[in-house]
C-alpha cells in the first residue's frame, strides 16, 4: 500500500531533474554553436590587410633587387599581423566575447602550423636563391592555415582557405613571371572580397 506513494514521490523528483539536465544541454549546445560561430579575423581588419597587400605589390613591383622585393613582403606579412590583432581585439571588445577562448585557441594552433612550415621553406628558398616558388608556397601554406583554422570557425573562413590554396597551386603551376599580380590578386584582392563578406554577415 505503501510502494505507490513512494513511487509518485520519486516521479515528482526526477522530473525537475530531467528538466534542468535539458536546460544544461541546450545551454552547452548554445555556447559551441555560437563559439563555432566566431571569425578568427573580423572581416573589417582583413579589407584592411587586402588594400596593404594592394599597395606591398605596387611598392614592391619596383623594387630594384631581389632582397628588395623580399623586404617588402615580409614587412606586409607584418603589417598584416599587426591588422589582424587589433582588429581581433577591438572586435571582441565590441561583442563582449573573451578574446582568448577555447575555439580561438584551437585556431591558432592550427594556424599557426602551416604558416611555421612556410617561413622555414621561405629561409630554404631565400638561401638557395630561388624566389620564384614563393608566391604559391605562401598563398597555399596561407590557405591551408585559414582552411584547417576555420573548422573551428564560419564556412566563410574555410571557403577563403579553400580559395587561397587554389590561388597558390595555380600560382605554383603557372609560368614564370608577374609575382606580384599574383600577390595582389590572393593577398590583396581575396582579402578584400572575404572581408567585405565577413563583415557583411558576422558582424564586422
Amino acid at each position: 500500500m505503501n510502494a505507490l506513494p513512494s513511487l509518485r514521490r520519486r516521479h515528482h523528483v526526477s522530473t525537475p531533474l530531467r528538466e534542468h539536465a535539458l536546460d544544461d544541454l541546450r545551454f552547452i549546445r548554445q555556447t559551441m554553436e555560437r563559439a563555432s560561430g566566431l571569425t578568427a579575423f573580423p572581416g573589417r581588419a582583413q579589407v584592411a590587410i587586402g588594400a596593404s597587400a594592394l599597395a606591398a605589390a605596387v611598392v614592391a613591383s619596383r623594387a630594384s633587387s631581389a632582397r628588395g622585393w623580399l623586404a617588402v613582403w615580409i614587412g606586409e606579412a607584418v603589417v598584416a599581423v599587426l591588422i589582424g590583432s587589433v582588429g581581433m581585439a577591438l572586435k571582441a571588445r565590441a561583442t563582449r566575447v573573451p578574446l582568448v577562448t577555447e575555439a580561438w585557441r584551437r585556431f591558432a594552433v592550427s594556424f599557426s602550423l602551416p604558416i611555421l612550415a612556410g617561413g622555414l621553406l621561405t629561409a630554404v628558398f631565400v638561401g638557395r636563391r630561388w624566389l620564384e616558388p614563393l608566391p604559391g608556397t605562401w598563398m597555399l601554406l596561407y590557405g591551408a592555415g585559414v582552411a584547417t583554422g576555420g573548422a573551428f570557425s564560419v564556412a566563410a573562413v574555410r571557403v577563403m582557405g579553400y580559395t587561397f590554396m587554389a590561388f597558390g597551386a595555380a600560382a605554383l603551376f603557372a609560368p614564370a613571371g608577374a609575382p606580384d599580380a599574383w600577390l595582389a590578386a590572393g593577398f590583396g584582392g581575396l582579402h578584400l572580397a572575404f572581408g567585405a563578406w565577413i563583415a557583411r554577415r558576422h558582424g564586422g
